[in-house]
């Protein structure tokens, strides 16, 4: 497969972004339309930002069962997405459709496990680069020289291994023991006791992994850490199985359907004359980029 800027996009969180930045939005029929509307100016912002070749959108398909028996309270705090945004899902990827814009979902796997699938699978059978589009940092662990991590609240940034390291004190290949350590809050996975994330970057840098760090627990300098970090062991291991994403899974991918095309208007505009998005509509006539 061969392409020269691969973009590839956590729906969800693009979505979630969008209804809390653009309230009130809707159509006169009642419909909520605020989260489809930023979402898909968010599409329109990195296709004119970033030039990709080919593009994809990774949906949530549920939590997944093996992370889940790791850590029964994994996620587990989230509240339940807001009716009127989960109604845009469903809108969001009939726009998917309508716009020529291949999207993904595997059942009872989270969308970053696709996104890192899709990723690896990029990187094997073609020699270009991967944005990746989210707001996660989990997603840092697979920056590399060919994969950068593009944050959905300023599309006009893209991360490599420079500018992680700058925000987190570790590198790409650290991240998933940094978070073992420090723990993630917005996954509900706790770390160790007294070391959040500045002391974690400090260990990864001196001892070069969590693994490392086990081994060696005897020569960390302060008594309360060395105490912390031998009582809570398991704890870190488990962390890092929790952060660590899987990139193998089986996803049945058409590499041709992901380049990017322009949408069909006869399909696209009446579904946006439909919600009223009547400024979507203008620009999809009137650009000459996908959307």
């Amino acid at each position: 497969m061969a392409y020269g800027r691969l973009i590839l996009v956590d729906g969800l969180a693009a979505l979630y972004r969008a209804f809390f930045a653009i309230p009130g939005l809707s159509a006169a029929d009642g419909t909520a339309t605020n989260a489809l509307f930023g979402f898909a100016r968010m599409l329109g912002q990195l296709a004119r930002l970033w030039r990709p070749t080919h593009w994809a959108v990774a949906f949530d398909g549920g939590l997944s069962e093996e992370k889940r028996a790791l850590l029964a309270e994994y996620k587990a705090q989230r509240p339940p997405m807001p009716e009127a945004l989960e109604a845009q899902v469903a809108l969001a990827r009939e726009y998917l459709e309508r716009a020529n814009i291949a999207w993904f979902l595997a059942p009872q796997q989270e969308a970053d496990d696709v996104l890192a699938s899709l990723t690896a699978r990029a990187l094997r059978e073609g020699g270009g680069e991967v944005l990746l589009a989210t707001g996660d940092k989990d997603l840092y662990q697979l920056v590399g020289e060919r994969v950068r991590v593009i944050p959905v609240a300023g599309p006009g940034t893209a991360l490599g291994p420079e500018e992680v390291r700058a925000k987190t004190g570790v590198a790409p290949a650290q991240i998933v023991d940094w978070l073992a350590l420090a723990g993630d809050a917005s996954d509900n996975i706790p770390g160790v006791p007294g070391i959040g994330p500045k002391t974690a970057a400090k260990l990864l840098n001196e001892f070069g992994s969590a693994e490392e760090l086990l081994r060696r627990v005897e020569e960390i300098g302060s008594e309360k850490i060395r105490s912390a970090v031998r009582a809570h062991a398991e704890r870190i291991r488990r962390n890092a199985a929790l952060a660590r994403l899987t990139d193998t899974l089986v996803l049945t991918v058409d590499w041709a359907a992901l380049a990017v095309r322009r949408p069909d208007p006869e399909r696209l505009l009446p579904f946006l004359e439909r919600l009223e998005l009547r400024a979507l509509a203008r620009e999809v006539q009137q650009s000459e980029l996908p959307l």
